[in-house]
């Protein structure tokens, strides 16, 4: 058997329990759900075959509309996430004492669960909270804020909360992307009588356009798909103002019992997430994920 059959078959067995699990707990439950989309599907009733009618319901529900809506507003986190985690990944790329500290603290958010990390911030964003004292105290309000209960903030607070968790992933990626810069460029650069600010520009940012093109594609499916620090917060609320699409199809499933209908509701998030993928991937194709010496 050659090295390089048998470094493939090693690979695939370390990969074997990752597959596995992929398998069983993500691809079977999506085919077995499928089917479910064209059935008046419930524990509490008789199951039958109703077609397209799932759908058609769907888009003459109001909340299901505001629900596409806000999930198609929640994907406006996707630039402003990529451009400050760019400005973080050049600002801790720089050779400074304890920059590695700093770079472990960005980071932590990540590895920190989204519940626990939408727990905390709802303790903070509370009227009795540590911002709203900090805001008293300072004389800049006179009332608190409800930002998790004013529809007018509410949306805003949970992007916020997105994108603060998020940044030091994005971060890391951009991290390495700049770190992956080949030195004799910038010193190319350099010799021929350019700024710091050309060879960002000119030389390091086309570089990092696949990342650019990578980082936004997740973020965007991200975006879409957010579900738990809307479950944990809002439930959708006040008004709606938070329900997302992801969130208005687990309510349908297991607090309404329409299963048959939240798989409709799931079929056309994918559908939503596709087009805004193929966006991406049209970026890509047109240039966003050339490197500089293509």
């Amino acid at each position: 058997m050659k090295v390089k059959t048998r470094q493939t078959i090693k690979a695939y067995l370390f990969m074997a329990p990752a597959i596995i699990m992929i398998v069983v707990f993500v691809f079977v439950p999506i085919l077995d759900s499928l089917p479910l989309m064209f059935f008046d599907y419930s524990v509490l009733g008789k199951t039958k075959f109703i077609g397209f009618n799932n759908f058609i319901q769907a888009f003459c529900d109001s909340e299901f509309r505001i629900s596409i809506l806000n999930s198609v507003l929640f994907v406006a986190v996707v630039p402003v996430i990529q451009i400050l985690s760019i400005l973080l990944a050049i600002l801790v790329n720089k050779k400074l004492r304890g920059i590695a500290i700093f770079r472990t603290l960005f980071y932590i958010p990540v590895i920190t669960s989204m519940v626990a990390v939408s727990i905390m911030w709802g303790f903070l964003f509370d009227p009795s909270g540590l911002i709203n004292t900090a805001l008293l105290d300072a004389g800049l309000i006179k009332t608190p804020i409800g930002f998790l209960s004013d529809g007018k903030t509410a949306m805003l607070s949970i992007m916020f909360i997105t994108i603060w968790q998020g940044l030091g992933y994005y971060m890391m990626l951009y991290l390495a992307g700049l770190q992956s810069v080949p030195k004799e460029l910038e010193e190319a650069s350099i010799v021929d009588g350019a700024n710091s600010w050309q060879t960002l520009t000119k030389i390091k940012m086309p570089l990092l356009k696949p990342y650019i093109w990578f980082c936004s594609l997740n973020s965007i499916i991200s975006a879409v798909g957010v579900f738990d620090v809307v479950y944990v917060l809002t439930k959708g609320g006040p008004d709606d103002a938070t329900l997302v699409i992801n969130y208005y199809s687990y309510v349908k499933a297991f607090s309404d019992f329409e299963f048959g209908y939240s798989a409709a509701i799931g079929a056309v998030q994918a559908v939503i997430t596709s087009i805004l993928s193929i966006v991406i991937f049209a970026y890509g194709k047109r240039g966003g994920g050339m490197t500089y010496s293509e």
